[in-house]
Protein backbone atom coordinates (compact mmCIF):
# COMPACT_ATOMS: atom_id res chain seq x y z
CA UNK A 1 0.00 0.00 0.00
CA UNK A 2 1.09 3.52 -0.69
CA UNK A 3 -0.21 6.81 0.63
CA UNK A 4 0.42 10.41 -0.25
CA UNK A 5 -0.23 12.43 2.89
CA UNK A 6 -0.81 16.16 2.78
CA UNK A 7 -1.09 18.34 5.85
CA UNK A 8 -4.15 20.50 5.25
CA UNK A 9 -6.17 23.20 6.93
CA UNK A 10 -9.25 21.89 5.11
CA UNK A 11 -10.12 19.44 2.34
CA UNK A 12 -13.18 18.15 0.54
CA UNK A 13 -14.21 15.67 -2.14
CA UNK A 14 -17.10 16.17 -4.53
CA UNK A 15 -18.72 13.65 -6.84
CA UNK A 16 -21.01 15.09 -9.52
CA UNK A 17 -21.25 18.37 -7.58
CA UNK A 18 -22.16 16.69 -4.26
CA UNK A 19 -19.78 16.89 -1.29
CA UNK A 20 -19.18 13.28 -0.23
CA UNK A 21 -16.35 13.85 2.24
CA UNK A 22 -14.95 16.89 4.00
CA UNK A 23 -12.74 18.01 6.86
CA UNK A 24 -13.09 21.62 7.96
CA UNK A 25 -10.22 21.91 10.42
CA UNK A 26 -6.49 21.11 10.29
CA UNK A 27 -5.63 17.47 9.66
CA UNK A 28 -4.47 15.24 6.82
CA UNK A 29 -5.60 14.34 3.33
CA UNK A 30 -4.54 10.76 2.59
CA UNK A 31 -4.56 9.48 -0.98
CA UNK A 32 -4.28 5.68 -0.79
CA UNK A 33 -3.24 3.23 -3.48
CA UNK A 34 -3.27 -0.57 -3.30
CA UNK A 35 -1.12 -3.07 -5.17
CA UNK A 36 -1.70 -6.77 -5.79
CA UNK A 37 0.12 -8.31 -2.84
CA UNK A 38 -1.26 -5.98 -0.14
CA UNK A 39 -3.20 -7.45 2.76
CA UNK A 40 -3.98 -7.04 6.46
CA UNK A 41 -0.35 -6.44 7.48
CA UNK A 42 -0.03 -3.51 5.09
CA UNK A 43 -3.40 -2.13 6.23
CA UNK A 44 -2.27 -2.07 9.86
CA UNK A 45 1.15 -0.60 9.04
CA UNK A 46 -0.33 2.16 6.91
CA UNK A 47 -3.07 3.03 9.41
CA UNK A 48 -0.45 3.23 12.18
CA UNK A 49 1.76 5.51 10.07
CA UNK A 50 -1.13 7.80 9.13
CA UNK A 51 -2.27 8.02 12.76
CA UNK A 52 1.14 8.43 14.38
CA UNK A 53 3.38 10.39 11.99
CA UNK A 54 4.27 13.66 13.69
CA UNK A 55 3.67 15.93 10.71
CA UNK A 56 1.01 18.27 12.04
CA UNK A 57 1.97 21.60 13.58
CA UNK A 58 4.06 21.45 16.75
CA UNK A 59 5.23 17.97 15.70
CA UNK A 60 1.91 16.39 16.57
CA UNK A 61 0.28 13.35 15.01
CA UNK A 62 -3.40 12.90 14.18
CA UNK A 63 -3.71 10.96 17.41
CA UNK A 64 -1.98 13.66 19.50
CA UNK A 65 -3.98 16.53 18.01
CA UNK A 66 -7.26 14.63 17.75
CA UNK A 67 -7.26 15.85 14.15
CA UNK A 68 -9.31 14.47 11.24
CA UNK A 69 -8.22 12.75 8.05
CA UNK A 70 -9.87 12.66 4.63
CA UNK A 71 -9.12 9.32 2.90
CA UNK A 72 -9.34 9.18 -0.90
CA UNK A 73 -8.59 6.04 -2.92
CA UNK A 74 -6.20 6.66 -5.81
CA UNK A 75 -5.04 3.77 -7.99
CA UNK A 76 -2.80 6.14 -9.97
CA UNK A 77 -0.27 6.06 -7.11
CA UNK A 78 0.91 2.79 -8.67
CA UNK A 79 1.40 4.20 -12.17
CA UNK A 80 4.51 3.02 -13.98
CA UNK A 81 5.87 5.88 -16.09
CA UNK A 82 9.32 4.47 -16.88
CA UNK A 83 8.58 3.68 -20.52
CA UNK A 84 6.94 5.78 -23.18
CA UNK A 85 4.35 8.48 -22.64
CA UNK A 86 1.40 6.40 -21.49
CA UNK A 87 1.40 5.22 -17.84
CA UNK A 88 0.87 1.56 -17.09
CA UNK A 89 -1.59 0.76 -14.31
CA UNK A 90 -0.66 -2.94 -14.03
CA UNK A 91 0.81 -2.57 -10.52
CA UNK A 92 -2.49 -1.18 -9.16
CA UNK A 93 -4.82 -3.76 -7.65
CA UNK A 94 -8.25 -4.05 -9.31
CA UNK A 95 -11.27 -2.54 -7.57
CA UNK A 96 -12.56 -5.78 -6.00
CA UNK A 97 -9.17 -6.24 -4.30
CA UNK A 98 -8.42 -2.58 -3.52
CA UNK A 99 -11.76 -1.34 -2.20
CA UNK A 100 -11.95 -3.66 0.84
CA UNK A 101 -8.36 -2.79 1.76
CA UNK A 102 -9.00 0.96 1.58
CA UNK A 103 -12.13 0.38 3.67
CA UNK A 104 -9.99 -1.56 6.15
CA UNK A 105 -7.57 1.37 6.50
CA UNK A 106 -10.55 3.64 7.21
CA UNK A 107 -11.86 1.17 9.81
CA UNK A 108 -8.42 0.85 11.44
CA UNK A 109 -8.12 4.63 11.71
CA UNK A 110 -11.60 4.91 13.21
CA UNK A 111 -10.74 2.14 15.68
CA UNK A 112 -7.91 4.40 16.87
CA UNK A 113 -10.48 7.12 17.59
CA UNK A 114 -9.62 9.24 14.56
CA UNK A 115 -12.35 11.15 12.75
CA UNK A 116 -12.32 9.94 9.14
CA UNK A 117 -14.11 11.36 6.10
CA UNK A 118 -13.86 9.58 2.73
CA UNK A 119 -14.22 9.99 -0.98
CA UNK A 120 -16.22 7.51 -3.05
CA UNK A 121 -14.30 4.49 -4.33
CA UNK A 122 -14.12 4.28 -8.13
CA UNK A 123 -15.90 7.60 -8.72
CA UNK A 124 -14.57 10.56 -10.68
CA UNK A 125 -13.82 12.87 -7.74
CA UNK A 126 -13.00 16.56 -7.51
CA UNK A 127 -10.65 17.02 -4.57
CA UNK A 128 -9.95 20.47 -3.16
CA UNK A 129 -7.62 21.28 -0.31
CA UNK A 130 -5.56 23.93 1.34
CA UNK A 131 -2.12 22.45 1.86
CA UNK A 132 -0.58 23.63 5.13
CA UNK A 133 3.15 24.22 4.94
CA UNK A 134 3.20 22.80 2.33
CA UNK A 135 3.78 19.36 3.78
CA UNK A 136 3.41 16.36 1.46
CA UNK A 137 4.86 12.89 2.13
CA UNK A 138 4.84 9.57 0.31
CA UNK A 139 4.47 6.60 2.66
CA UNK A 140 4.89 2.97 1.59
CA UNK A 141 3.59 0.23 3.89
Amino acid sequence: MRAVLQRVTEARVEVEGEVVGEITRPGLLAFIGVTHDDGPAQVERLARKIAELRILRDEQSLTDARAPVLVVSQFTLYADTRKGRRPSWSAAAPGPVAEPLVDAVVAALRARGIEVATGRFGAMMAVSLTNDGPVTLVVDA
